[in-house]
């Protein structure tokens, strides 16, 4: 029998109740993309078809967003860096392997979950502003859109993997 999913595995270590849905959501990616990633190669990564983007976009703006969001989590703003970051998301690097984009959302949500453990319950109905229009959300809003749109673009590699292997 494989193991349950994250999320009926208990609590994560240090991270608060009302977040361990985060926390669980973003360890369960990490193990979707480590089944998927493992069994192609870099050519497999980068493959597009119809249109459609590759597997290696939707890993790579699944890492950005999500630090993007955490950074409006934390009431800042994205520095040149992250703006930089989201600009590429989107051009193929046929150089960045599986075990590339593995590292790289691993780090990820190891930042993740340390942002997590040091976010007190009592600030997540906190006001945050997104973006440069400044949209209205909050720190619990920012928290857990991250997990899901991680999630979303996680199972999108799926789906694209799906359709580019024929």
């Amino acid at each position: 029998m494989s193991q349950a999913e994250v999320w009926l595995r208990g609590p994560i270590d240090g991270v608060p109740g009302l977040l361990q849905p985060v926390a669980h959501s973003l360890l369960q990616c990490r193990e979707e993309l480590e089944t998927l990633l493992g069994t192609m190669s870099a050519e497999e990564i980068w493959r597009t078809q119809g249109g459609r983007a590759s597997v290696g976009f939707h890993v790579r703006h699944a890492i950005g967003s999500l630090d993007r969001l955490l950074t409006y989590a934390r009431g800042a703003t994205l520095s040149d860096a992250q703006v930089q970051v989201l600009k590429q998301e989107s051009v193929p690097d046929p150089d960045l392997t599986a075990d590339d984009l593995l590292a790289a959302f691993d780090a990820a949500v190891e930042r993740s979950l340390d942002q997590l453990r040091a976010t007190s319950e009592e600030t997540l109905t906190h006001a945050r502003l997104v973006g440069r229009a400044k949209m209205p959300s909050t720190v619990a809003g920012l928290l857990f859109h991250a997990a899901e749109h991680t999630q979303r673009h996680v199972g999108q590699a799926v789906t694209t993997r799906k359709w580019t292997a024929g």
